[in-house]
Formats: C-alpha cells, structure tokens, sequence
C-alpha cells in the first residue's frame, strides 16, 4: 500500500511544524522587537573601582505597557560567559542607572541590558560584546559624586 510513506511524512511535517502552533507570544506579534545599545561604558574604557559611575544606554522597546516589564542590567568580566546582577528589576523606561565599580579587575568586561515583561515578552539578553572596557585594578577612594 503506497499511503503508508505519506502518512509516515505528513506524520514527520507535523512534529517539526509542532512548536510553532503552541507559541504564545513572539516579539513580532505583540508589535516589534527589543533592541539596545549601550552608551556608557565605550569600548576600551577604563574604569575604576569604588567610583560611582553613570552606565547608559539606548533602546526600543516593544508596544506593550511598560508596568508589565522590567530591564535588568547584568555584569560579565570573562567577555560575555558569565554575568552577575548590577541591578534587579529595574523600570524598562529608565536609560542609565549610577554604578559603584566593584574592585574586580578584569580587561575584559561586558554589560547585558536584559529585558522582558512577564507573559507577554520572552526574557531577552542584549550582551554588549562590542563595548568591552576595563575594571582597573588600582583602588582610588571612593567618590560620592554621581557623574552627569
């Protein structure tokens, strides 16, 4: 009997076609896709630790109410293998946050402005791989001004 080869295949195309026809939300659907660039740190940047240091960034961000979302900013000093909380929750309108460098020399660190909105947007990594900087391993006192 020859149906039993295209059973067998409309059987295959169903399982791969699957996943697709169980997705709840995708950026695309709920009206664009998060993008974000960082300011500050600028690649190559020396910074210095104990000193208060203003990070910013730019994004887009999908049209979804912002209460429902959150950006969450995220340190690597191994170039993006590993990262660790700078911030929790944060406000997804917010676009720098004041930093207190941590005495973790490193010549290779890297921010993630992480991103997402309970439900409604997957978790969504931005890694700034292209704006590595510096954490110097020279201790200064620390400063209480906040850069402008």
């Amino acid at each position: 009997m020859k149906t039993q080869p295209v059973i067998v295949s409309l059987l295959a195309l169903t399982l791969v076609l699957a996943p697709a026809l169980f997705e709840t939300t995708t950026a695309d659907t709920i009206g664009g896709r998060y993008v974000a660039r960082l300011i500050k740190p600028t690649a190559g940047e020396v910074l210095v630790p104990g000193h208060v240091y203003r990070i910013e960034w730019r994004s887009v961000l999908p049209e979804l109410d912002p209460a429902l979302c959150e950006t969450e900013l995220r340190l690597s000093l191994d170039g993006g293998r590993t990262f660790s909380w700078i911030t929790g929750e944060r406000d997804p309108l917010a676009r720098y946050v004041d930093w207190v460098v941590p005495n973790t020399p490193t010549n290779n660190a890297v921010i993630d402005l992480h991103f997402g909105c309970l439900g409604y947007y997957p978790e969504t990594s931005s890694i700034q791989i292209q704006s590595r900087f510096t954490i110097s391993n020279i201790v200064d006192s620390p400063t209480t001004t906040v850069p402008q």
